[in-house]
């Protein structure tokens, strides 16, 4: 039996397939090795897997993951991992990789997360060979949950939120502007707390106008800061994972047009496709 799994920042969606071909979907938080140790990894994983998982007849862990772009980061999660699945062999991969073969199997192109976080690279079918660091959510992250959240919160504290959105937000949340504050610069997973806030925009009907034009402000600022930047980047077609590029894809095929390229495969989670990549496409298949 093989594991794919794809983790994010926030969650990490599982894939179990069985000796028989059976799939089996579960979800587990996300671990980010910036932000969890291989201790906090191991005891989750061990509280939140499936009750009933034959961890003993796991052969193969194919894990990709947010943070896992340098070695040192793998093996934090790497050698969580090692110990919970004891029997088999562990792969550990960064989230980008897994967006590319999730977007575009064995082509090459251009592919992006938009989801807690922002990554974007040019695949060749099969390695990443650009790619333009996001630095992460205090420097960057252009165009993420935790961008649009930083945005929404920052208009919220200085007051600049038109006043029937800021009185839903305080109705739905019951936070003072010193409440944010104290989240996001004294509690930890700060990046978390403004991403979860990507929602609230997606779902206010109070002011439309407000909602969209942050959502594109922070679209705009992800092309202009690091799409635009790839040598040659219209000849591709925009390829993306990720919760917000999915649930905002209306407002992002703006940005697309307007920068000149063409929407491609626009997906909210990977795993699917890349339990297709494994068992279909990956070398050796």
């Amino acid at each position: 039996m093989i594991i794919i799994a794809d983790g994010g920042s926030t969650k990490t969606n599982w894939c179990l397939v069985t000796d028989d071909g059976k799939k089996v979907l579960f979800n587990t938080e996300g671990y980010n090795p910036y932000f969890s140790s291989t201790e906090y990894i191991i005891l989750s994983l061990k509280d939140q897997l499936p009750t009933d998982l034959d961890i003993a007849n796991i052969t193969e862990v194919n894990y990709y993951g947010a943070g896992c772009s340098v070695a040192d980061r793998q093996k934090i999660v790497e050698d969580a991992m090692q110990v919970v699945f004891f029997n088999a062999k562990v792969n550990i991969g960064h989230d980008l990789l897994a967006a590319a073969r999730a977007v575009l199997g064995v082509s090459e192109g251009f592919a992006a997360i938009l989801g807690t976080g922002t990554n974007t690279c040019i695949y060749n079918g099969k390695e990443i060979v650009q790619n333009i660091d996001s630095l992460a959510y205090i420097l960057g992250d252009e165009g993420s949950g935790c961008y649009i959240g930083k945005k929404l919160l920052g208009d919220y504290v200085r007051g600049y939120m038109p006043e029937a959105v800021r009185e839903t937000f305080w109705e739905t949340f019951k936070l003072t502007p010193d409440d944010v504050i104290e989240n996001v610069y004294t509690k930890p997973l700060a990046n978390r707390f403004c991403a979860s806030f990507s929602k609230f925009v997606y779902d206010n009907t109070v002011n439309i106008e407000y909602s969209h034009n942050l959502v594109k402000t922070s679209f705009d600022d992800f092309f202009r800061n690091l799409v635009t930047h790839y040598p040659d980047y219209q000849k591709y077609t925009f390829n993306c994972i990720g919760s917000v590029g999915y649930n905002f894809r209306n407002i992002l095929e703006e940005v697309v047009l307007e920068n000149g390229m063409v929407m491609g495969n626009i997906i909210r989670s990977p795993i699917d496709n890349l339990v297709k990549y494994h068992l279909e496409l990956a070398p050796g298949k």
